[in-house]
């Protein structure tokens, strides 16, 4: 690999039973050329938080890079105390990047630039070969692919927390699970990794960023659109700046659904915003104030007796009434768009700390067996539905260096 984390390595393709081609990379297995200095090793923790994680997100489907393993290497780590030493093998759909096109566009070598589009074509999108200009084709297709990821993100309450060039794939899958976390309490500043001191991917940044990035990838194809460069940023221009028009519409279908609601009415965005900011207003947690819609989990919370909740959710029954449709239509579409649980950072932290000071697994494995129906409701779930308590509130993540 010649960018991004400086401890991983790509070992090479592999073809699956189902013929799919994916990439095998090893991350802490030691120094590379771009470990920038550090050892290029890695700690338990971090890389059973990005098995459980990934793991979560597969289930949760969300697209996103898969974790084959994690194993101890019988070293220790040193970072602030001594850490057991870890390699997770992660399995993606391909590791090409936003920041592998800006690599090549960095050299000025337009002939390799050609091969990687054509490659980055073959590989994750073929249906594009017809297209008249494959560069420009590529840029949409790859918008439309982050734009689903982020409505994806947004729609469980996922925080990357890192979201920068290398860390965004051209293939659309989540990857790089380092300070990421879930979001409790819903506020749009929501902000976990302990480095993003000014909110700069903070949950209601997210689209944005990738809107940003997606400019980044859009410069790098430039040569390839039109030989004009006037006339090639012209034609970049309008296609990053419709990203907004278009994320928003598949954000209010995300909501719509998230709500029950079977077809989009024209008063539908003024019902969630006002849903949202109560939620804010009131720190309400999020993935449970859907719950609650859902009449999955009916909490003992006088917070869901509110008045302002109250009027809300008497427009939302007028509103789901417009549907016309048998009520157990809007409850299925709710079940399928509102998980049941999510891997809450306080439970993450405390199966971490279990296997990685205690050597216990147990914990972590009980978790991992909640989290694979995230839509299916089971006895064992209740005890992870729970958010965090007082002292578990100020939560920090950090890069796994």
């Amino acid at each position: 690999t010649m960018l991004g984390d400086g401890r991983a390595i790509v070992m090479g393709e592999h073809i699956t039973p189902d013929n799919k081609r994916v990439d095998i990379q090893l991350k802490g297995s030691g120094q590379t050329p771009y470990a920038r200095g550090a050892d290029g090793k890695a700690a338990l923790g971090p890389m059973l938080r990005e098995y459980i994680i990934s793991e979560a997100m597969n289930a949760l489907n969300i697209p996103t890079t898969r974790s084959l393993a994690v194993v101890t290497t019988g070293e220790q780590v040193i970072r602030e105390t001594p850490l057991i030493g870890s390699i997770l093998t992660r399995v993606a759909a391909s590791h090409i990047r936003i920041g592998t096109f800006q690599y090549v566009a960095m050299r000025g070598d337009l002939q390799t630039l050609k091969v990687l589009v054509d490659y980055a074509i073959d590989r994750h999108y073929p249906n594009l070969k017809g297209e008249k200009n494959l560069a420009q084709a590529l840029l949409i297709a790859v918008m439309e692919k982050h734009i689903k990821l982020i409505v994806n993100w947004m729609r469980v309450g996922f925080i990357h927390g890192v979201m920068n060039t290398d860390n965004m794939t051209i293939s659309g899958e989540t990857i790089d699970y380092g300070p990421c976390a879930f979001m409790d309490t819903y506020n749009p500043k929501t902000v976990f990794s302990s480095i993003d001191h000014y909110g700069r991917y903070a949950y209601a940044n997210q689209p944005a960023i990738a809107q940003w990035n997606l400019a980044r990838f859009a410069e790098t194809l430039l040569p390839l659109i039109n030989d004009k460069k006037d006339r090639a940023i012209k034609i970049v221009e309008e296609i990053i700046n419709n990203f907004s028009v278009v994320y928003k519409k598949h954000w209010l279908e995300m909501m719509c659904k998230k709500l029950g609601l079977l077809k989009e009415e024209n008063k539908d965005e003024t019902l969630i915003t006002a849903l949202l900011s109560w939620m804010q207003q009131n720190n309400a947690d999020y993935t449970n104030t859907f719950l609650f819609l859902m009449k999955e989990k009916f909490l003992k919370d006088k917070l869901f007796q509110d008045s302002m909740f109250l009027n809300w959710c008497q427009q939302w029954q007028k509103r789901l009434k417009q549907n016309k449709h048998p009520v157990e239509l809007s409850l299925n579409l709710m079940r399928n768009n509102n998980p049941l649980i999510i891997p809450r950072n306080h439970n993450v932290e405390e199966v971490l700390k279990a296997a990685s000071i205690y050597d216990d697994l147990v914990p972590m494995h009980n978790l991992l067996e909640v989290l694979k129906n995230p839509y299916n409701n089971h006895p064992k779930i209740t005890s992870y539905q729970n958010p965090p308590g007082p002292n578990e509130q100020d939560y920090k993540t950090f890069c796994g260096t």
